[in-house]
């Protein structure tokens, strides 16, 4: 028989952290959290929580944790957008379809609670968090923003009656298919067509004050999704503390305007995913040391976010932030690139990636169910 419970005490709460490295023991492709992080983002007390519900929840079967989930209800999405959904997240599991089941039975009695009319996911509390079941893709290593699971998630909850909402792919290319001649004369065409150039940050320190900015951006710039949520301010502060430690200038590019306004960013990040692996769920003792490592080290990058102003869009600007990037990653050896998750209703953005050549290696997808 499964017992699905709530979290409540420390002890839950332990269980709910460790049960995804049970979940994936010797499982190569998966990348583990630093369980210390995954703590702090649940806590109660984050800002989060103003605009969100959380219900975190325990599958146990002859008094062994089998699974877990979290169950979802963001007020902003449900109030100001009238979507009357409930999320789902977390999600992990054995491979047995009625521990899934019982999962999930308990957050469609949340959404039902609230009245609310279907249920989605894997999802996190916000549009900033990882999302979608991977699909396609299950013999490539994890990114840092990019959610692993076992094939048998995706047999199982289509068993289960839900279907397809949101879509993403996911694509990877090589430095050495870019023509940078070529490249080189496209950007500097476009930079003196609309009067706009790059400019560089050398510390991070430099790079706080632009923070707001680039999050304002990106709001202009996916606004016209149907599955974007506005990010708030006090979900920026929370992403900032997340992941400003991991960001380095290098991987940063940005244009400006003549008047020194921000019209596009990307921010990207050197491989995480093997130092996470080596620090297997610890900074300490030597968990800061493999992550500090793989910054030096990786010869492979991650796009993490790209903000484009509406104005300014089908205008070639991204060519003058593949070209700044890909002067900086000539200095560091970096050879190769993968994207984040991109909607497949996002035309504009896989737009970007075609002159790369880019593989498709992973795809995923959100599951809808009405209630």
């Amino acid at each position: 028989m499964i017992e699905v419970r709530e979290v409540k005490s420390s002890k839950d709460w332990k269980i709910f952290v460790d049960l995804p490295f049970q979940i994936y023991k010797n499982n190569s492709f998966w990348v583990p959290p630093i369980k210390k992080n995954e703590l702090k983002s649940f806590d109660p007390s984050n800002d989060i929580f103003k605009s969100v519900e959380a219900k975190f929840l325990l599958a146990f079967k002859d008094n062994k944790a089998v699974g877990r989930v979290v169950a979802i209800v963001n007020w902003t999405e449900v109030n100001k957008l009238k979507k009357s959904k409930v999320r789902f997240g977390w999600l992990d599991y054995d491979n047995d379809v009625e521990i899934l089941k019982a999962l999930l039975n308990e957050v469609e009695i949340l959404g039902r609670q609230h009245n609310l009319e279907y249920m989605e996911g894997p999802m996190g509390f916000s549009n900033m968090d990882k999302a979608g079941m991977l699909t396609q893709g299950y013999d490539y290593k994890a990114t840092m923003i990019g959610i692993y699971n076992h094939e048998y998630y995706y047999n199982h909850i289509q068993e289960l009656g839900f279907v397809p909402e949101a879509e993403w792919v996911e694509y990877k290319f090589s430095f050495s298919d870019i023509e940078i001649e070529k490249s080189k004369r496209l950007s500097d065409l476009i930079a003196k067509r609309y009067n706009v150039s790059n400019f560089n940050f050398n510390t991070t320190a430099e790079l706080m004050p632009y923070v707001d900015e680039m999050f304002a951006l990106l709001n202009k710039t996916y606004a016209d999704l149907q599955s974007f949520v506005p990010i708030e301010k006090f979900q920026i502060e929370h992403y900032k503390e997340k992941y400003l430690k991991f960001i380095h200038p290098d991987f940063i590019s940005c244009v400006k305007d003549s008047e020194g306004k921000m019209i596009a960013f990307a921010i990207t990040m050197p491989s995480f995913s093997e130092g996470f692996k080596k620090a297997n769920g610890s900074l300490l003792p030597f968990g800061w040391w493999h992550l500090m490592r793989v910054m030096k080290t990786s010869t492979h990058a991650e796009f993490y976010l790209i903000g484009i102003d509406p104005e300014y869009q089908s205008k070639g600007i991204n060519a003058l932030i593949f070209q700044q990037l890909h002067e900086k990653y000539q200095k560091r050896g970096i050879e190769t690139i993968e994207t984040n998750p991109i909607l497949k209703e996002n035309l504009k953005a896989q737009q970007l990636w075609k002159a790369f050549n880019p593989i498709t290696h992973k795809q995923r997808k959100t599951f809808r169910k009405n209630l």
